[in-house]
């Protein structure tokens, strides 16, 4: 299925020029504020493009989403997905330009998100950014993926809002960034097991609900009662800016299906248990991701939290944070960009403006983010 914006005619992928060469960095480049970035986005289980100016306006933003064909194992299947990619790659780059009425001679730059996502789907994208860069002599550029999900807070924001407090909270990530510019962001806390989205996405399982978990999760939430099971939050009094969510999963599983060796019969999971149980779940997550936004905020003194990736569409949480940041500037990505997108990739104008550009010996780095010591 395709979720998109904007409009217009078709572009076409036509080939072009073979002398590509990319600059070296030489400093601050003057952008026209109407240039036009083609973004790529391929890290896990969506297939998107986008075009967008330097000014950030998303001319389009085409995202072919895998939720069906990864549904039934309640989560995603690398090989799945990379396979997924390389059917949808082409045709959404072309659907990107044709709705942005853009040509290849129209663009300044191409970038691509390399890190961090599943190693064959980063590659999908990266091989078709490299070759389109080849055949247009077009710059390329290279995009940080959880970069571009608190970049999407400053889309939204139509101003600077840096430096501030990032949160990346998603199906793979849960990390918290002391972000000094858009530009240059430091990991300072993560988890240490389960990201919170995943914790979700198990969580839904355990129940019986729908993939994936996050909006299933809240669904059933909304007629549950938050206070009626207290599921462990770790880490909460820690001076640590970690998080882990991998004993709460536990626990909301031997809440539902009883813990091993215990004589003690679970209670049947009906409807109204689920509901407890998903909401009491809920607000744990919620309590912990709060919690920790708070304490960093204050550790290093920001005024400005921003919250990017899948978990931030969740109401509750945006309505938590909205509650505890009454003296601080609170910046949540609108729900079209919480989820993976490549419109968020225009991150990569940022780099661009610094002269930073990829050759085409460019790789990706898959994974998870681990912190870099100093």
């Amino acid at each position: 299925m395709f979720v998109t914006q904007s409009s217009s005619r078709s572009a076409g992928l036509g080939a072009g020029r073979f002398s590509f060469q990319p600059p070296a960095s030489t400093g601050i480049m003057q952008i026209e504020k109407n240039s036009r970035l083609l973004a790529i986005e391929s890290s896990c289980d969506e297939t998107a493009a986008a075009v967008v100016t330097r000014d950030l306006r998303v001319l389009s933003n085409v995202v072919a989403s895998q939720a069906a064909l990864h549904e039934r194992f309640g989560g995603v299947v690398p090989e799945i997905a990379s396979r997924a990619h390389v059917s949808r790659i082409l045709p959404v780059i072309d659907e990107a330009l044709s709705r942005a009425d853009t040509k290849p001679e129209d663009l300044a730059a191409i970038a691509v998100v390399t890190q961090p996502g599943l190693v064959g789907s980063l590659l999908v994208g990266l091989t078709a950014a490299k070759t389109l860069a080849m055949a247009w002599d077009l710059p390329l550029i290279a995009v940080d993926h959880i970069e571009a999900h608190l970049y999407a807070c400053r889309m939204a924001a139509g101003h600077d809002v840096f430096p501030a407090i990032g949160l990346v909270v998603s199906g793979g990530h849960t990390n918290l960034y002391d972000c000094r510019s858009a530009g240059d962001f430091e990991l300072i806390g993560s988890t240490i097991d389960d990201a919170a989205g995943e914790a979700f996405d198990k969580v839904a399982q355990i129940l019986g609900l729908t993939y994936p978990g996050g909006p299933a999760i809240e669904r059933a939430a909304r007629t549950g009662d938050p206070s009626a099971l207290r599921f462990p939050r770790a880490f909460l009094k820690d001076e640590r800016l970690d998080f882990s969510f991998s004993g709460l999963k536990t626990a909301v599983l031997y809440e539902a299906t009883g813990i091993p060796g215990s004589t003690r019969q679970p209670q049947e999971l009906t409807e109204g248990r689920v509901a407890d149980i998903a909401a009491s779940f809920q607000a744990a997550v919620v309590d912990v991701l709060a919690a920790k936004s708070l304490q960093a905020l204050r550790q290093f003194g920001r005024k400005a939290l921003c919250v990017g990736g899948g978990v931030a569409a969740n109401t509750v949480l945006r309505s938590r944070l909205l509650a505890i940041t009454e003296d601080i500037e609170l910046y949540v990505a609108p729900l079209e960009y919480c989820t993976d997108n490549a419109a968020m990739a225009a991150v990569a104008w940022e780099h661009f403006a610094q002269g930073h550009v990829a050759g085409l010996d460019l790789d990706v780095r898959p994974g998870l983010v681990r912190r870099v010591s100093k």
